[in-house]
């Protein structure tokens, strides 16, 4: 799935550049992905653009931002402010499924100041929805590049950096 991930942000790196779902399927399949792989990713990429919309739609102030195609949203969707002093308290199924490393590195990000409160819970929640127990952080970083994507934000060329680059290979100084 994240190699068709990795291919989506290369092509089309502009997310609304990117082809309708169906039309994107018939192209990654004519690329040569695996059926099984490119369908995985679609789907993957159905909730990011969902919660990228709801969020931009709320972000606006926009009323009717409680439902996508006439589903209404749970309460405990719903985004409000974070204030400075909250803490981000993870579930266990969260700290299970993402591990410590990811969660180390979403919590480096937010610090920073790159990742806003808004942004991490997609990251979070489109963390949730990918395989892995724990999740590989390299498979992380292109779960932030694509909530970056969908946002249609290009991040910081130091946070690029971080996000590209293979530490496995840094020298310390």
């Amino acid at each position: 799935m994240f190699e068709v991930l990795v291919y989506v942000y290369e092509n089309y790196w502009q997310g609304d550049a990117c082809p309708e779902l169906h039309q994107l399927s018939r192209k990654l399949t004519a690329v040569g992905f695996e059926a099984d792989e490119i369908q995985a990713a679609l789907v993957w990429l159905n909730g990011l653009n969902i919660a990228a919309q709801n969020t931009q739609a709320r972000q606006a102030g926009d009323p009717a931002a409680s439902t996508v195609d006439a589903t209404p949203l749970p309460p405990t969707q719903s985004f409000q402010a974070q204030s400075t002093d909250s803490l981000r308290v993870y579930s266990v199924a969260e700290q299970e499924h993402l591990g410590a490393q990811a969660l180390g590195f979403v919590s480096f990000l937010e610090s920073s100041g790159v990742l806003p409160p808004l942004m991490r819970e997609i990251v979070i929640d489109r963390a949730m929805a990918a395989p892995g127990d724990p999740l590989a952080l390299d498979d992380l970083k292109i779960i932030v590049l694509m909530v970056y994507w969908s946002f249609g934000e290009e991040p910081d060329a130091l946070v690029l950096d971080e996000l590209c680059d293979d530490a496995e290979f840094r020298v310390a100084h």
